[in-house]
């Protein structure tokens, strides 16, 4: 039998209906912390052109086959709902029911079970069957508006902001809550509606406090924290790398003119109009030292100064390292599972699942014999299943 799950979720069972992006690494994360998810996989796969083996969104997780469309692929996922906590889909509203997996379907074999959503737009609204993706939802919302310098396009995070922020971290908050309604007093599941519209305008609230108060100006690169202030920020140095500042506070503000050899030339940290003043100088003092030279100087300090790494240089940096912020499983440097627990800490157990093969295994310790009898043959045709 593989491994068990140690975290806080250890005994939690969890079906995730295969798709892209944050349904995959929501799952991830309730894996990490212990849960033993199960993912449903179709024939002829889905997600981006990363080799499964690769595909670090689906590590501690066992696969099984089953192709949805088939006349007895419902029921064999209903099999393994009847003896699930939750279960997550990223497809396009409508679909689930569609094929038969839908909430009606689920509660009925399981009135307990979480039925976590996960889509860009929501189950409902004017854009709820539209195609998107990170970008778009985190456009409309006003989040991607905010970054990025003034006069130039904005800066697209990746897909951090929407897609992992704003979605895929809603739906785990969205599931353990409802997960302890269904196990507390309620007794009853319910459906998640985590839509990456919703999350990502949800995590500007304190913004639109400070623009309602009139603390922040509603453009790029004109506020405290979007790089409008000179002292929060990030400036190049001698060898073409960077240095990241945070200096907001006046302690740390006076700490770090001091150690970057400014203290007779900065005005007053509330000068605003001798800001673009300071912001050269900084830019021109960086310029002088290369980044190693300069890590080393505010080493130790208060300054909230520190090195722009690279992916690939981050989990060498002395306190990830100490940490252990990174980890090497299957012959793979990356993230360990966070956040962590002193009586049950979550772990890294095992690589990427490849497509289907743990349908033996999850069917013997779920206790679902017809999983064994699937054989499914690759399904190659367009599908609407994407959020």
């Amino acid at each position: 039998m593989t491994e068990a799950g140690n975290g806080p979720l250890a005994g939690v069972r969890v079906v995730e209906l295969a798709a892209i992006g944050p349904g995959p690494f929501a799952a991830m994360v309730l894996a990490d912390l212990g849960a033993d998810v199960v993912r449903v996989d179709r024939p002829g796969g889905a997600g981006l052109a990363v080799n499964p083996e690769y595909d670090l969104t689906n590590r501690n997780k066992r696969s099984v086959l089953i192709d949805l469309k088939a006349d007895d692929g419902p029921a064999r996922v209903l099999g393994l709902v009847e003896r699930a906590d939750i279960l997550i889909e990223g497809y396009r509203p409508g679909v689930a029911e569609r094929l038969g997996v839908g909430p009606r379907e689920c509660h009925a074999r399981n009135p307990k079970l979480v039925y976590g959503r996960m889509t860009g737009w929501g189950q409902e609204g004017p854009l709820a069957g539209r195609a998107g993706h990170d970008i778009a939802y985190i456009a409309v919302t006003g989040t991607l508006g905010m970054i990025g310098s003034p006069g130039e396009p904005p800066t697209v995070p990746a897909n951090l902001v929407g897609d992992y922020a704003g979605g895929s971290l809603y739906l785990v908050i969205g599931i353990l809550a409802a997960l302890q309604h269904a196990r507390s007093g309620g007794g009853a599941g319910q459906v998640v509606d985590a839509a990456i519209v919703d999350g990502a305008a949800h995590l500007a609230t304190m913004i639109h406090g400070m623009l309602a108060a009139g603390g922040w100006q509603d453009r790029r690169g004109a506020n405290l924290l979007d790089g409008g202030c000179p002292f929060y920020g990030s400036y190049e140095t001698s060898d073409g790398e960077y240095m990241a500042v945070g200096a907001l506070e006046p302690q740390f503000y006076d700490e770090f003119v001091r150690l970057l050899g400014i203290e007779t030339e900065a005005p007053a940290r509330k000068d605003f109009a001798r800001w673009d003043g300071l912001r050269e100088t900084i830019a021109a003092r960086f310029l002088t030292r290369t980044r190693a030279e300069w890590t080393a100087l505010f080493e130790g300090s208060d300054a909230c100064v520190a090195p722009v790494l690279s992916l690939r240089e981050a989990p060498a940096h002395p306190h990830l390292a100490a940490r252990g912020t990174f980890v090497e499983h299957s012959g793979i440097t990356q993230p360990a599972p966070a956040p962590r627990f002193s009586a049950t800490p979550g772990s890294v157990r095992l690589g990427p699942a490849q497509p289907g093969a743990d349908t033996a295994e999850v069917a013997r310790d779920w206790g679902v014999p017809e999983l064994s009898g699937a054989a499914a043959e690759p399904d190659n045709t367009t599908s609407d299943e994407d959020r």
